[in-house]
């Protein structure tokens, strides 16, 4: 609760900083508050996870929450310090994008501390809001009108899917507390309405996540929303919501049985296909990395096949995945800032032209698509492992097979940066953004050298 009470304060002074002039303090004073809260995150974490701090059952504060907690502040640092530059065409409106921001996390907390169905949907509706807004924050531009328009109908079904799964769960059980439920999953007896319950739960989620068949709405909110706006919905949304699912489902082990667990692996096979195969045909960076996503949706989702084993596994390739698309997209709003689109062709020869950023960004995919020695390979080993392990050589199979074409449509674009001639001059590259991409890649390559510094935080 600490971090939720610290994180919503910052979000209340940035909107108190516009009435007193103080714009130019937003991103330093924030950037270092979260780091704050980062240290107060970390030390909540290295308390012993049997001593849960419960707040009228609604929230409790554990290592898995503290963990993913800290891997959200993480990630929204980084958008922190983009933003500076990305928003001072429209200095009027700046503390009110990064109010949001730090909003927006706080529902991202609430989403992985949540023990009450309550304060999950609270998260959920938070997070879900501050999208809508940022995607349609380009007020004069169609696309990003038409893109905050679609996300805010098709999140609202969505919402409304989970609303009413939320109500056919506490009609079975009589609780909207997490350790009722789970206790009574468990047992026998259940009212039908209960398994119906927790599968609208887990659909509203499969929308959250972008994964197949729900999917159809990302790659075109992905390319009408402002770029920075498609960072956060591809890393600090989808890992958000990966969590949580995961949270929510890993005390039913009992009960969700076979047939949920067979629903797991058609929609994790599906995800992965359906995401790379599309991936090929875009020429759009931004429509190839929301395919992308949606593949990577699909791996994530074999860590619910492994419930009481997966959390470490699950952390690693979230952050592995994140921190790899924080990287890429701080190159990708550099090169497409004033062009009219996110076009492949608009990265053409900017190995020569900007050889640090095409680095950076040719690393940041060889790491989505598994290659050593970034931690997108050994995330993708540790949940083959584990899937292997727990029974289901299959979806490892589509997960080999799907990782090999990955790389067709990942090395598209590397061979556009190193292969063909760019017709423009080299550009000045923000410090913020360089900073950024930086400090990303090199963070995904440490955690792939050391990938017990993430496993070892939730052993």
């Amino acid at each position: 609760m600490q971090v939720l009470i610290t994180i919503v304060s910052l979000g209340v002074f940035c909107l108190l900083a516009e009435i007193f002039n103080l714009r130019k303090l937003l991103v330093p004073v924030t950037v270092i508050g979260l780091l704050g809260v980062l240290g107060i995150s970390l030390n909540l974490w290295s308390i012993d996870s049997s001593i849960d701090t419960n707040y009228l059952n609604m929230m409790a504060t554990t290592k898995f929450s503290s963990a993913f907690s800290s891997l959200f502040i993480v990630l929204t640092i980084f958008i922190l310090l983009m933003s500076d530059d990305f928003y001072k065409d429209i200095p009027t409106k700046f503390s009110d994008f990064i109010a949001i921001k730090i909003f927006l996390l706080a529902g991202a907390v609430a989403m992985v501390s949540f023990t009450n169905l309550a304060m999950f949907f609270l998260g959920i509706e938070v997070l879900s809001i501050s999208l809508y807004i940022l995607a349609a924050s380009r007020r004069l531009d169609i696309k990003s009108n038409e893109a905050g328009m679609k996300y805010f109908l098709m999140g609202s079904f969505a919402s409304g899917i989970i609303l009413f799964g939320i109500c056919l769960v506490y009609g079975a059980t009589g609780y909207f507390n997490l350790e009722e439920i789970y206790a009574l999953s468990e047992g026998v007896g259940m009212p039908v309405w209960f398994p119906i319950g927790v599968t609208l739960i887990v659909i509203g989620m499969l929308f959250k996540i972008a994964a197949a068949p729900f999917h159809f709405w990302a790659p075109d909110v992905y390319e009408g929303s402002p770029a920075l706006t498609t960072a956060v919905m591809s890393t600090l949304a989808k890992v958000v919501a990966m969590a949580t699912l995961y949270k929510l489902l890993s005390g039913m082990t009992v009960a969700l049985g076979y047939k949920v667990e067979l629903l797991i692996v058609i929609i994790s096979i599906l995800s992965m296909t359906i995401g790379n195969i599309m991936a090929l045909r875009q020429k759009n960076v931004k429509r190839m990395l929301a395919f992308s996503g949606i593949s990577h949706a699909g791996f994530m989702l074999m860590s619910l096949l492994t419930l009481s084993t997966a959390a470490s596994t699950l952390l690693y390739y979230t952050a592995a995945y994140a921190l790899a698309g924080i990287a890429a997209f701080a190159v990708i709003i550099m090169v497409t800032k004033n062009k009219e689109n996110e076009n492949i062709e608009n990265f053409n020869g900017i190995g020569k032209t900007n050889p640090l950023m095409a680095a950076i960004l040719t690393a940041s995919l060889l790491s989505m698509a598994g290659i050593p020695i970034f931690s997108g390979f050994f995330a993708k080993f540790m949940l083959f492992s584990d899937t292997v392990k727990a029974g289901f050589l299959i979806v490892v199979i589509a997960g080999v097979i799907n990782s090999i074409i990955s790389v067709g449509y990942y090395f598209k674009l590397i061979l556009a940066m190193y292969t063909k001639e760019s017709n423009e001059e080299k550009v000045a590259i923000p410090f913020a953004y360089t900073i950024v991409a930086i400090v990303a890649i090199v963070l995904n390559i440490v955690i792939g050298i050391y990938p017990s510094l993430l496993t070892d935080l939730l052993q």
